[in-house]
């Protein structure tokens, strides 16, 4: 016996959402990664406004250019130590810091 063709095609359900509910982050995570990334940010813009090179900013923190680009990307791979010994030998204050995010 054949069945008629009478049956509705299921489409595919899409559910939308954010990055935090599709990695499984908590809110602190969340807002560690909002942080590094603010930093980042403001570093990128320090530099900029001191019209210094990257390789400038690498040779200050004895690191590499590669290094500084990573920084300013905001490759979570960058220790903390690290965005803030850049945030301060780029003359950013505390206060700065804590204002970008």
């Amino acid at each position: 016996m054949k069945t008629t063709g009478n049956k509705k095609a299921v489409e595919p359900q899409w559910v939308e959402g954010d990055v935090q509910t599709f990695l499984s982050l908590s809110d602190a995570d969340m807002r560690l990664i909002e942080a590094r990334l603010a930093i980042s940010k403001l570093l990128k813009a320090a530099r900029k406004s001191q019209k210094l090179t990257q390789k400038a900013v690498a040779e200050k923190l004895g690191t590499s250019q590669s290094r500084v680009a990573k920084i300013e990307a905001g490759d979570p791979s960058v220790s903390l130590d690290l965005l803030f010994r850049s945030a301060f030998s780029l003359g950013l204050s505390g206060r700065e810091l804590v204002e970008a995010f």
